[in-house]
């Protein structure tokens, strides 16, 4: 059985020497525009034969620092400082980035979760399956930059998988390092299922993701922090020139699910522990206060693990089931 096509086009070459500005143009009739289109911002810089880099932000539509390092980028790299081609997508999830929201309002689909997509499904499971067949398979490298959103803040860092190919993951890492955020995690995912992460991976692409802050916003510390990194990959990947500023990063690890912690009820969060603490097992993380009265004692979450706070929920009330915490222990 053929394979339906998808309805996603290129307005620019991938495969010519240059700088070219562009989009990713979906079509989608809606009630505001009959023959309207979904419009996703697009640089692709080329200079002759070479590894290829695919660079996205915004595949949450609520973190920034992506967004900002990949515009940057797109404004200021030419041809001559790079061998090889970059591919650069600011705002991977372009409805959900106008929207400063974590999913998509046109499908309500989370886009970090639609993969493999499907060409004929929803706007997102389009786009989706554009990267699975179409700019994955163009790429070397894959740098997709994430942050916390409104509902979590994070320490700053670079991140790979653990991998069933021990190559494809001491590489993975490597480039991970290469980024210089202040740590280096290797990340255990609370829910894998159709990430974006393990799409890449499954195609036998270095990978790298980060969590560089949160809470729904950018701040000066985490815009450097992002600029330097993606240079650093490029650097990293024998694709752009120069020297790298990697920094010191700390080595961390994620040895069990008991490094989430969940709220068991809702409340109003007291934190007992700041991002970047370390902790022992049975130490207070949070108090949740009760929101429809006085007089009763707060709920005690203690940590299941000893380790180090690498994020934390944002807003000052919680849901039971919200991700409370997460912690993570010094690699060995």
């Amino acid at each position: 059985m053929t394979t339906p096509a998808n309805p996603i086009r290129s307005t620019i070459p991938f495969d010519t020497d240059g700088v070219h500005h562009g989009f990713l143009r979906l079509p989608h009739s809606n009630n505001d525009s009959a023959w309207g289109a979904v419009m996703i911002p697009l640089t692709v810089i080329r200079n002759g034969a070479g590894p290829t880099a695919l660079l996205t932000g915004a595949n949450h539509g609520d973190e920034y620092e992506g967004p900002v390092a990949l515009q940057a980028l797109a404004h200021e790299l030419q041809p001559a400082q790079i061998t090889g081609r970059v591919i650069i997508l600011p705002y991977m999830n372009q409805p959900a980035f106008r929207a400063a929201s974590r999913v998509s309002p046109i499908d309500g689909v989370n886009l970090n979760r639609a993969f493999p997509g499907h060409p004929r499904g929803t706007v997102t499971q389009k786009i989706a399956d554009y990267f699975q067949q179409v700019l994955v398979p163009m790429a070397d490298v894959v740098l997709d930059f994430h942050s916390g959103g409104k509902t979590l803040d994070f320490v700053p860092f670079a991140c790979g998988h653990e991998l069933d190919d021990p190559a494809q993951q001491t590489a993975c890492l490597a480039a991970a390092r290469a980024f210089g955020a202040p740590f280096t995690v290797i990340l255990r995912e609370i829910d894998a299922v159709g990430m974006y992460d393990s799409a890449v991976e499954a195609q036998g692409k270095v990978f790298v993701t980060t969590e560089l802050g949160g809470g729904g916003t950018v701040t000066a510390r985490s815009a450097r922090i992002a600029r330097t990194g993606v240079r650093n990959v490029l650097i990293h990947a024998g694709i752009l020139q120069g020297e790298a500023e990697p920094g010191e990063t700390r080595f961390l690890t994620m040895p069990d699910d008991a490094c989430y912690h969940a709220a068991p009820q809702d409340g109003l969060i007291e934190p007992a522990v700041d991002l970047g603490e370390a902790v022992a097992k049975g130490d207070l993380l949070a108090r949740i206060w009760p929101l429809d009265r006085t007089g009763a004692a707060p709920l005690l979450v203690v940590a299941q693990r000893p380790g180090l706070l690498i994020a934390r929920h944002f807003p000052g009330l919680i849901r039971q089931g919200d991700c409370l915490a997460v912690l993570a222990v010094e690699a060995g």
